[in-house]
């Protein structure tokens, strides 16, 4: 009877080792109490690589990597395994050709019948795609948020500076007249003067704001990146001191980039600023740049197409992740209290943008950073087309000028500027209103419109104006970069905030 049972146990025993041998998506292995490999399974070698010959016999440590074996992660294992009964984990494990694979790791120890330990049954499944395609999902829901979250600041930080814009035309429109007012009055012009620096600097702001909500009115143009960097290169150098070198470094026969010219020289000189400030005891900055074509589907998230990738490196202390995460957003700074608005980077990352590019920031703390400006190539029409040069505006003869804006403190102060250079006023409040005057015995030689207006925007306004009236000028004033369409998308525009200048400029070029 006991060598049927023998007989039975032994085919029992072949038919478990067949059915271990078939299992090919599992490795499947025995391992002795020291961690000594003891068995091996097909699927073991499919995973894994070695064949049951090249690992019998081994130390099942060599599966991990250089780090987890100094860490000690081989025998925690297995004391975590005795211990508790079970270990389990997902980890990075190397094959035998030096990949490594995500593994799901499951070890139980193996007791005798005396309670003396045997040794551990390990089982390891390769999830390197499922967890590929998890990290990649979770990449795609950041990025999501990211961008949901900037786009939420940025139509908050457009609203705030669409009512500084408002608020700063008034209070520099009156500011002009007062001076006027008061030229024999010098102890008033200097308090003017001062308030005025004020307003100014408001008006710096405001346009960072806007830059970030990519709001601001770009003059869009080809740029050579190398001349421009090499123009301000010593603006740069003064500003950078003597502990910290400067280095230049282009390709020959670089393509334009379709930029703002001005815009694009304060984000260099932001960037450069950022980087000298990150090196308080000195080091090396270098700007670059370089042609490269993206594909689509990039990771970038740029359309298909030529750009040029500027570049400004620094050896200073670098940025830790959550650091680097916030860097972007608005108001956001690690230069203390008083030393920084936080929007110069913010205001890099809009304007970029707007363009069509990316602002990308690379960092590691005590490793530097690398800020990269992703600039659309300018196509080869728009580069070879010469710019086109600033016209000389001429005073213009008094005219009779209607005036819309729906906040009454901007109305008053725009007609006042008017009004102080000679023209006949008449303000509305609303674009019905001013239909009503349009409509009635009122001759009127120019329309000036606010843009964004409750009920009938300015280009609604201008669009009926049209109607009546097809050759009457129209200038639509706005502190946004409105994308208009049809007839009021050719109408010149006048920024907000602006000054007498600005309209005598405006009316000028309008009424040629």
């Amino acid at each position: 009877m006991s060598e049927d049972r023998r007989k039975a146990g032994a085919i029992e025993e072949k038919r478990f080792r067949l059915l271990i041998d078939a299992v090919i998506d599992y490795a499947i292995y025995m391992i002795d109490p020291d961690g000594t490999i003891a068995s091996w399974n097909a699927g073991a070698q499919r995973i894994k690589g070695y064949s049951s010959r090249e690992v019998v016999g081994q130390n099942f440590s060599i599966f991990y990597t250089p780090e987890d074996r100094a860490a000690g992660e081989p025998q925690r294992a297995l004391d975590t395994a005795v211990r508790e009964g079970r270990f389990e984990n997902k980890a990075w494990r190397v094959r035998q050709n030096g990949t490594q694979f995500m593994a799901h790791v499951v070890v139980d120890p193996i007791w005798g019948d005396n309670g003396n330990l045997l040794g551990f049954a390990k089982i390891t499944r390769d999830i390197t795609e499922s967890f590929t395609a998890q990290r990649t999902l979770e990449q795609t829901r950041e990025a999501l948020f990211q961008a949901q979250k900037m786009q939420a600041i940025g139509q908050l930080s457009g609203g705030i500076a669409h009512d500084f814009n408002n608020l700063l035309t008034v209070i520099l429109g009156n500011l002009e007249i007062i001076r006027k007012r008061a030229e024999n009055e010098p102890k008033i012009t200097r308090l003017v003067d001062n308030a005025t620096q004020g307003a100014l600097r408001g008006v710096s702001l405001t346009q960072r704001m806007l830059a970030f909500a990519r709001r601001q009115e770009l003059k869009t143009e080809p740029v050579q990146v190398r001349e421009l960097v090499q123009g301000i290169s010593g603006l740069l150098r003064s500003a950078l001191g003597p502990s910290v070198r400067l280095e230049t470094h282009f390709p020959a026969g670089l393509e334009p980039a379709m930029a703002d010219l001005n815009q694009l020289e304060l984000a260099v000189m932001n960037l450069v600023t950022n980087a000298r400030d990150a090196m308080p005891t000195g080091g090396k900055i270098i700007i670059s740049a370089q042609s490269v074509e993206i594909q689509a589907q990039s990771i970038l998230s740029l359309a298909a197409g030529q750009y040029i990738c500027l570049s400004v490196i620094d050896t200073g202390e670098g940025m830790d992740d959550a650091t680097l995460a916030s860097a972007k957003d608005p108001f956001f700074t690690t230069k203390g209290l008083g030393k920084g608005t936080g929007l110069g980077l913010s205001m890099v990352h809009g304007f970029i943008e707007q363009l069509g590019g990316r602002f990308i920031l690379k960092s590691q703390k005590d490793k530097g950073t690398t800020a990269e400006l992703w600039l659309p190539v300018a196509s080869a029409d728009v580069a070879s087309k010469p710019l086109a040069e600033p016209e000389s505006s001429s005073p213009v003869a008094r005219l009779s000028v209607l005036v819309v804006d729906d906040d009454s403190l901007v109305l008053t102060s725009t007609c006042l500027l008017l009004e102080d250079l000679g023209h006949k006023v008449v303000g509305a409040g609303s674009g019905a209103r001013a239909l009503e005057l349009f409509s009635g015995d009122e001759h009127f030689d120019l329309v000036i419109t606010d843009m964004a207006m409750p009920h009938m925007t300015g280009a609604q306004l201008a669009h009926s104006i049209q109607i009546i009236s097809p050759s009457m000028p129209i200038i639509l004033a706005t502190g946004f970069a409105e994308r208009l369409e049809g007839f009021a998308a050719n109408l010149p525009r006048l920024s907000k905030p602006f000054n007498q200048l600005n309209l005598v400029e405006i009316i000028a070029s309008t009424m040629k």
